[in-house]
């Protein structure tokens, strides 16, 4: 994903997202916040996590609450929130889409759902290290997955979800998994 979208307002193609919130939304991996400062404009009550502190720090500078944590750690209103957010690839963090899914199925209420962006068709289902960076400066490796709607099914199919739909934008694409 371009760095730069991380800093960006919500866009078009994150509407889909935002708008799929009804309800409390917890954003895993929110990054520098764009996607909980639009979920608090719509009046939606949204905390995003993220194990970073300078995304912490930016999610806050834009009116948006959230925690630096490590999402598999506990995480307040665990088994209420109405949805969990995983934008921008973030099925992959950790390396393991269908163990961050069961994770997932901790923090929502009974019919509450995941709201997630995946890569293209054809992708198929990808795990290696990674790490973010620019020219000077650059983090530390993890494991990161990238899968493709096909392997979001199954993915979800083992973690107790499936897919209610699936939907591209701008060369995006997104879905929304209930559990099943």
């Amino acid at each position: 994903m371009p760095i730069t979208r991380w800093h960006d307002d919500a866009d078009d193609a994150d509407r889909i997202l935002v708008d799929a919130c009804g309800g409390p939304t917890i954003d895993l991996g929110c990054g520098p916040g764009r996607l909980v400062a639009a979920l608090v404009e719509r009046g939606i009550v949204a905390l995003g996590v993220d194990n970073s502190e300078v995304a912490i720090s930016l999610t806050q500078s834009r009116g948006g609450p959230a925690l630096h944590r490590d999402l598999f750690k506990q995480l307040p209103g665990e088994g209420r929130w109405s949805h969990v957010l995983l934008a921008d690839g973030n099925i992959g963090i950790g390396g393991d889409p269908a163990a961050l899914l069961r994770r997932a199925r901790t923090l929502l209420h009974a019919r509450g759902t995941v709201l997630v962006e995946v890569e293209p068709p054809g992708c198929g289902l990808r795990r290696e290290r990674a790490r973010v960076g620019g020219e000077d400066s650059w983090g530390s490796w993890f494991d990161w997955a990238w899968l493709d709607p096909e392997a979001l099914q199954e993915a979800a199919g083992s973690a107790g979800f499936r897919v209610r739909w699936l939907v591209e934008r701008s060369g995006r694409w997104f879905a929304e998994l209930e559990q099943s």
